[in-house]
């Protein structure tokens, strides 16, 4: 029996036409000076058939339930405007249905500042990771590369090299980055370290240390309101709550007896909960809450609540630096404590400007945690009040920027930039600099 996908699948299509028809009739719009994209026609297989295949990984997740609504998944109740049970890997869905709204479309590549591809790349690897192809996963992309050059208009590429294509790419970076010449393979197939995609900017939810081809981009997260009235009742929302907790951790791990940074926080959230809270302004100095094996992924009731009750929210590194509940944090308005450089501060620089972050987080080494024994709780009650308000302010400012809000929202809300916007903005800046860079050195 074929999963319910049918009428995503239909409104994308529908939406795709719409957005073509739209895009040939705007081609004169002076405001799309340096801003037109195309979007390069691609097959089914390469993303709209992937979604067919939501349940055949049962080492993975099932996804079907969170393919709907083009990718921001299912109402989290029923009555609910802008909360969704949206899964990161979702992300190629999302991005692929708001570029279908993107107001510089235009049907001519010629044309185009930047090639737009709206492969689903992190689904497609999926059969590499966990499915039969787990062998092969050298081969990640070069059926792709073979249709862009050979079989479709291969002009389109050649003019540039690829130099002026980008994609979005929902899993972290490390994930496409295992070296060809590992073999039997590790976890992770080979697609950035392919010759073929060198030139291509990648949109990953996570970038590498030294990233030639990739650039982060936010994790999405549950909230995606439709209009500028839904963001102003829970911004205010967020203002008003009482933060009744100092600290909170949401997340698994931190039970090996090897030392580390989540065991770390979580020995220190048992020792001081049982310290008094008298003339503080807390009820309780930390909060837990526990995501083992994953409850908390498509449940954001369980963790935003408490989020909205605490003052700071701490963001300890897991199998990567980086973490959706970073931006789960933002939105609710807490303020996320760091202990590693690569969480987050040089990674979202589109979104994110690096010395902005001492203005709405908090850096704390994890080697002073773990081997110095400097206590969070510390540092975190040694920040006058008036600094955490002004930090929480400077949260719900950022909170626009890293949200991706809804497919077809209103015209006030589509006034503010957001994660989506400032994505594509950033391709089209990156773009155009490295082919001016080539421009360069052809003359030079």
């Amino acid at each position: 029996m074929p999963p319910p996908l049918t009428p995503t699948l239909l409104l994308l299509l529908v939406a795709a036409a719409a957005a073509s028809a739209a895009a040939q009739d705007s081609d004169l719009d002076p405001d799309c000076t340096d801003r037109w994209i195309h979007i390069r026609q691609l097959p089914p297989q390469f993303n709209l058939d992937l979604l067919s295949n939501c349940s055949e990984y049962p080492v993975f997740d099932d996804f079907c339930p969170y393919a709907g609504n083009h990718g921001l998944g299912q109402k989290t109740h029923n009555s609910s405007r802008s909360w969704y049970r949206t899964d990161p890997l979702m992300l190629e869905l999302i991005f692929h249905r708001r570029m279908l709204e993107y107001p510089c479309l235009t049907a001519d590549p010629a044309l185009a500042a930047a090639v737009y591809l709206p492969y689903y790349a992190a689904l497609d690897a999926l059969r590499y990771l966990y499915g039969p192809d787990q062998n092969s996963s050298f081969l990640h992309g070069l059926d792709l590369f073979h249709f862009l050059t050979r079989l479709d208009r291969p002009s389109i590429w050649h003019r540039r090299g690829g130099h002026d294509h980008f994609l979005v790419m929902a899993r972290p970076a490390w994930d496409f980055s295992q070296p060809l010449s590992n073999d039997p393979p590790i976890f992770g197939t080979s697609f950035l370290e392919t010759p073929e995609f060198f030139n291509v900017t990648a949109l990953t939810l996570e970038a590498r240390a030294y990233p030639w081809q990739e650039q982060a981009v936010p994790y999405p997260t549950s909230f995606h309101p439709q209009n500028l009235g839904f963001l102003e009742s829970w911004t205010q929302r967020v203002r008003r709550t009482r933060r009744s907790s100092l600290m909170l951790f949401a997340g698994g791990g931190g039970i090996s007896a090897n030392p580390n940074i989540r065991r770390s926080i979580r020995l220190e959230c048992d020792n001081v909960t049982a310290l008094i809270t008298n003339g503080t302004g807390y009820d309780k100095f930390c909060d837990f809450v526990d995501c083992s094996n994953g409850i908390c992924e498509h449940d954001p009731i369980r963790f935003m609540k408490p989020m909205l009750r605490a003052s700071f929210c701490l963001q300890p590194p897991g199998d990567t630096p980086t973490r959706r509940s970073t931006f789960d944090a933002v939105v609710a308005g807490c303020i996320p404590v760091f202990f590693e450089e690569l969480s987050a501060r040089r990674q979202y620089t589109w979104h994110l400007a690096e010395e902005e972050y001492r203005e709405f987080s908090v850096f704390i080494p994890k080697e002073e945690v773990v081997g110095k024994g400097v206590r969070i709780f510390d540092v975190l009650m040694g920040i006058p009040r008036a600094e955490v308000r002004r930090m929480r302010e400077k949260v719900v400012q950022v909170m626009e920027r890293v949200m991706y809000r809804k497919h077809g929202s209103s015209l006030g809300l589509r006034s503010k930039r957001d994660a989506f916007d400032i994505a594509v903005e950033g391709a089209l800046r990156r773009i155009k600099s490295r082919l001016e860079e080539i421009s360069a050195q052809e003359q030079g």
